[in-house]
Formats: C-alpha cells, structure tokens, sequence
C-alpha cells in the first residue's frame, strides 16, 4: 500500500512540476496546506477518490481522473510498418486561428482541423462566449460565427484552465473591451517566463495586466498606441502570436522585431491577410503588419500541415526500421531535421515540392527507408526557426537510442522535460540524465517491453509510444490523455500501418 500511494504522489509530483505550480499554489487551488501536499507527493498521505478527482481538475491530469477512467494503450513488438500515410493539420496553428478568429465578426471557415483535445477545449470556451461553432462535411472544417458581442461573464473558466491558449485571447479582446478578465491556467503568474513576454509585446497597444485569484484582469488605455517597433525580449512563438492579433486591429503600422517565423505564426500571417489585413515580411524576424479599425468579412483559410507529428511518424519508421511514405511534409519545417538525420545516416526519397493547400506551405511525400544509424559527432539542440524544432528535440532520444554511439541532447528552453526521457529506460535505452536540460544517450539499444506511466509532456509521451513499436513483447503505455492534447487518432493511425496497439480501460 506504501508504495502505491507513492506511486501516485510521484505521478501528482511530475504533473505539478509540468504545469509550473509550487507546492504551495496547488494547495491553494486545492484549499488545503503546503505541508499535506507534500505528504501527498511523498506517498504518505491518505487520499480519498474525491481529493484524488480534485487533484485531476486541478493538473489537468487523466492520472487521478473518477468517471469512465483514462485510457491507455497496449502495443505488441516489435513493429514493422508499411503503407502510406498522410500528415494532419498544424495542432499550433489551429489553435492561434481559433483565437485569431475573435478578430473577425464575419464567419470563419478553417479546413481540415486537428480533432484534438486542445482544440475541444477551446471550442468549449469559445462557445461559453456565444462564439457559434460546428464541425462541416468529413474532413473535419470547422465554421466559426462570432455573435455581435462576446459574453465574458459567461466564460467557462474550467475549459479555460485547462489550456495554455487562453493567454492569445489578449490579442484579439484588447481592442474590444476597456477592461476584461480571463482565467488563467496555474503556473502563468505575471513576472514569469512564460508570460511576462506576453506583456511588454502588448504594453505598446496600451494593455496592463494583473494576475490575480487565477484571472488575468486587463484594463486598455486607449491613449498609448505603438510610437516605434515592437522589439520582443523573446522570440516566442505565441509571443509574436499575440503582438500580430493586436497589430491586425491597429489601424497604423506596426513594426515586429525579433518575431518568431515559425510554421503556426506564419500560418496566423496568412489568415490574416485573407482578412485584409497587411503583413509584410513573413517568414522572417521583422514583420511590418497594416491593420484595419474592423474586420467584417466571411473568410475560407486551409492551416498546413504539422511538422511536429511528421516527425514523429519518421521517428516511427526509424527506429522501427520501416519502409513507409509519408504524404504531405512541410518540407520547410523539417530541413534542419533531415539533414541531421542524414548526417546519422539515415536514407530517404523524396518528392518535388507542392504546394499545401493555404496556397503558401510547400509540401513534399517522403519515403523512409531502413538505416544503420551512427551517433552525430556534435549534440543536437533546438534553436529558433529556421533551427531544430524545440518540439522535434524529443524525437531524436529515441533515434538516438537506436543508433551506433553516444548522442547529447541539449533541450535548453525547458526545465523540465528532458528529465521525462529516461523513461525510455524502463524500455531497455541506457539514457543518463547530466543535468536538467541534458541528457546522453548510448546506442544502439535493443527495447523489451515495459508498463509505463505516461508522463505529463506530449511529445515525451510519444517518443515513450514509439519505443514500445520497436520493443520485444507487450507494453503498456498508461493515461494517455495528454497524447490525445496533440494527435488525432495516433493510435489507429499506426495500426493502419502495420502496428498492434489496442486502447483500453481499466474495469
């Protein structure tokens, strides 16, 4: 019994640390003692199955869910894969139009949305606004209609909670309300990493913001408009998410320095000129964007295709071995990625390059072939777009681990998450963690099944499933909701190329 109610504290301890709360502030939301949640983490606390639901709302953690319980995944290896198959829309993209399209008080028609967890939750908040939402057709177009004024009060603060993505509401509301307060998910404080950039991107169009009881309450002042180019102190992907949706409203010019030129920000630029709004220079750090004082138009916008889930179906077919075609890349996206992997000696065709259908993305089908991997001679880490995708960082453990030699992983801009890639060892990888942000990685590995708690980090979570594709029995990959966030249908994905993974329930 000890150990199980360690186990369980383990699992409260890793979910707090993922959402960026102390002890102290999970007590708060809980109304409890920071002394009891450290009881709690150590395993020696009594929990009831109310505590334990309490705790699941609060880090929006399946780990303790009541009602139907998570589901899990139980894969049988190893795997070989075969077949086609094609990429789905930017998960990141879609959620910056979804907010984007507050802008906008005609309808918005967006093409081929990720069915994701992410994406219902902010449906579910939209809707609570009097947003009007419905799924069109099969293949998942989603039509928005905002109604004459949003209704704030009514906002459902639970579906709020439990999505980072409320923060990119500042953009779009700032130019609607004089005041306005939003929930916000524990761990954004202001003065924090996370959001502080947030802040001195929208201070220029006149917007203050204090956190407080878990709102953000912003109050505008309509006499402070940008005087001279918004230089972002970081080049975040939703920081400059936020500084574009409050440009798109400000009928000057406004000049964005140090912006990210990542795929869902361009993305976000391409909606907004289907707007009629003015954006020059995408692709690069400095974005010149020309607003309108309002938006009224009926628009139709395709997102592309994600690079991050292309990358983990090359993973897949890497360290599976596997001979499969990948339709759809965006090639742009994923150039730094290949050529490293080239570099390990990884072999691939591919196709001339088309376009996506936002009439913008270029696109290209790859075909994988079966590799005899080395490690790099020099670490891989993340940089800034045109770089290494900081979200295509996880997917070179598990390539690493199968791999001749020993490979360093820098994940520099988290704290946390490379801690979660040693969990690969439970599957037979000999993954050492050096220090918070490093991890090394000795191949090559031969993976033997394993029952895995899936941890709190997405794409950690599914580097965890990719492992077990090229492990040698059964394994058990448990609660997986937070892959759910991120993917539509992974798992039946897979199976149509040649996997054995089974979704259940505990009884």
């Amino acid at each position: 019994m000890a150990d199980y109610k360690g186990r369980i504290g383990n699992l409260i301890r890793d979910a707090r640390k993922h959402r960026g709360l102390t002890q102290h502030q999970l007590a708060e939301l809980l109304g409890t003692s920071q002394s009891a949640i450290n009881r709690i983490e150590k395993g020696h606390q009594n929990l009831s199955l109310e505590m334990l639901a309490r705790i699941g709302a609060a880090l929006d953690s399946e780990i303790v869910a009541l009602g139907a319980g998570p589901t899990h995944l139980r894969v049988d290896g190893p795997t070989t894969l075969s077949g086609s198959i094609d990429v789905k829309t930017s998960k990141n993209a879609g959620v910056a139009l979804l907010c984007a399209s507050l802008l906008n008080k005609g309808r918005t028609t967006l093409r081929k949305v990720a069915r994701i967890e992410e994406v219902n939750r902010l449906l579910e908040v939209l809707n609570s606004l009097g947003v009007a939402t419905r799924w069109v057709g099969d293949d998942n177009d989603l039509e928005i209609i905002p109604p004459a004024d949003l209704n704030l009060a009514a906002i459902d603060e639970a579906a709020a909670r439990r999505t980072r993505s409320v923060i990119m509401f500042l953009g779009p509301l700032l130019h609607r309300y004089d005041e306005f307060d939003l929930p916000y998910a524990g761990g954004c404080n202001l003065g924090e990493r996370t959001v502080e950039p947030h802040m001195s991107a929208l201070r220029p169009f006149g917007l203050e913001v204090k956190a407080s009881d878990g709102s953000y309450h912003a109050s505008v002042n309509r006499t402070i408009e940008p005087s001279r180019p918004i230089v972002l102190t970081e080049r975040g992907d939703t920081v400059t998410e936020n500084a574009l949706m409050a440009a798109a409203l400000h009928p000057g010019t406004t000049v964005i320095r140090n912006a990210s030129s990542n795929y869902m920000v361009q993305d976000l630029c391409f909606y907004l000129q289907r707007l009629g709004v003015e954006v020059e220079g995408i692709g690069t750090t400095t974005l010149k964007v020309t607003g309108r004082s309002s938006i009224d138009v009926d628009v139709d916008y395709a997102p592309a295709e994600d690079p991050i889930e292309a990358m983990s179906l090359l993973a897949a077919a890497i360290v599976t071995k596997s001979s499969i075609t990948i339709r759809r890349v965006p090639i742009e996206f994923l150039e730094i990625e290949l050529a490293t992997l080239e570099e390990m000696g990884f072999r691939y065709d591919r196709s001339p390059e088309y376009a996506a259908l936002n009439g913008e993305t270029r696109l290209v089908d790859i075909t994988t072939h079966p590799s005899e991997l080395r490690a790099p001679l020099d670490k891989i880490h993340p940089m800034p777009f045109p770089g290494l995708n900081i979200d295509n960082l996880p997917f070179f453990a598990v390539i690493a681990a199968v791999a001749e030699g020993q490979t360093l992983l820098h994940d520099w801009v988290y704290e946390n998450r490379a801690i979660y890639l040693t969990e690969l060892n439970k599957l037979g990888a000999q993954v050492k963690l050096l220090d918070p942000h490093r991890v090394l990685i000795e191949g090559p590995t031969h993976f033997s099944g394993a029952e895995i708690v899936c941890p709190p980090a997405l794409r950690p979570a599914v580097v965890l499933l990719i492992a077990m594709l090229a492990s040698k029995g059964r394994s058990v990959l448990r609660s997986t909701y937070v892959i759910h966030r991120g993917y539509e249908d992974l798992a039946e994905r897979l199976n149509e190329l040649g996997a054995n993974i089974e979704t259940f329930r505990d009884i």
